[in-house]
């Protein structure tokens, strides 16, 4: 609809130069420049080498992504950029990039979370999201349960990882395994080969003390070591590592978790709903097993496709224009671009 919001969103929290036109919940354009090849030479992303990417990335990637939409900057009714949590260096490119085309065009602009907009994303294919809902969210930062009673103000973390986000132990074990980075797409490729039960490894915060005092919480760190010392063990005795069945049963620990969790919390929380969401939601057997949980519970399960679920602008330019449709308050030119944003905080305008 022409009357519904037209926002940019501009994603640079980590190594995806991402920008997204969205009107109301139609994607016009998704552009993407990744810089992942620059950085897996050294197993992980490096924040500076992030950084000067997004520099040289900004400008073209804005330019491909209007004229795929076919809009002009002048036709905006919003821009929204991602603020935090992410890495310091590259959240201020994006910032700093959404400020000047901001001030040069008059266009307001909304400084937003980074969890937020992976929530708001699956409005772009499965429509309004049901509220309240609970909000999975598992990426390489972050593994969270989210409650969603209102996403334009009001969204409560109800647990996270103490340590290890899921998609860090992936990138771990898949090195360990001698997989490349970045390691989910890598151990869900080799676990489609492998057996899931071949090894028991454990499952972090499931015991009953944990579950009084971590009840919604993940711990992955343990469940990373787990699996190094098995793999030193094979290896002492000169024996290979099957690294199918590795990958399989690490990924069936992870999904396990995860998906317990969620359901628990959507069972105990009276919500009818779950939205999976984050890098690793495009992770085939955390799909799968969250939809056969779901459907033995009586629950809803919703996801975007694979490619909305890593880093993007599309999911940054979805949040801006619900809460441009929302009528929240566009932020103040002077916010910061804030590494450690509250995970609470949906919009800096609802922080001020």
């Amino acid at each position: 609809m022409k009357n519904e919001p037209l926002v940019m969103g501009i994603e640079t929290s980590c190594d995806e130069t991402g920008v997204g036109i969205v009107r109301g919940h139609e994607l016009l354009a998704d552009a993407v420049a990744s810089s992942v090849d620059e950085h897996a030479r050294f197993g992980g992303v490096v924040p500076e080498v992030a950084s000067r990417a997004h520099l040289e990335a900004m400008v073209p990637t804005i330019r491909r992504a209007l004229d795929d939409a076919g809009v002009g900057l002048a036709d905006l009714d919003g821009i929204a950029v991602t603020a935090g949590p992410g890495l310091a260096g590259a959240l201020m490119v994006g910032v700093g990039a959404a400020k000047a085309y901001s001030i040069a065009t008059g266009v307001p602009i909304y400084g937003v979370n980074h969890l937020s907009a992976h929530i708001a994303v699956d409005t772009l294919e499965n429509g309004p999201i049901p509220e309240p809902a609970i909000g999975l969210l598992v990426s390489g930062g972050h593994s969270s349960i989210m409650m969603v009673e209102d996403l334009a103000g009001k969204v409560t973390q109800l647990g996270a990882s103490i340590d290890d986000a899921a998609g860090e132990a992936f990138d771990k074990v898949a090195r360990l395994l001698g997989l490349p980075f970045p390691g989910g797409p890598y151990i869900d490729r080799a676990a489609k080969e492998g057996d899931r039960a071949y090894v028991e490894f454990p499952r972090g915060l499931s015991a009953a003390k944990d579950m009084q005092k971590h009840r919604y919480d993940f711990s992955f760190s343990g469940l990373k070591t787990a699996v190094a010392r098995w793999i030193e063990a094979r290896r002492a005795d000169g024996e290979d590592v099957p690294v199918n069945d590795v990958a399989a049963a690490f990924q069936e620990a992870v999904c396990d978790v995860l998906t317990r969790k969620a359901i628990l919390a959507a069972q105990e929380h009276g919500v009818e709903t779950i939205l999976l969401g984050g890098g690793v939601a495009a992770n085939s057997r955390l799909r799968g097993l969250a939809s056969e949980r779901a459907e033995a519970a009586g629950l809803t399960l919703r996801y975007p496709r694979p490619k909305l679920c890593t880093d993007n602008g599309a999911m940054v330019a979805a949040l801006g224009s619900h809460l441009v449709a929302a009528g929240v308050a566009p932020s103040q030119i002077d916010f910061p671009a804030n590494s450690s944003m509250d995970v609470e905080i949906v919009s800096l305008a609802n922080a001020l």
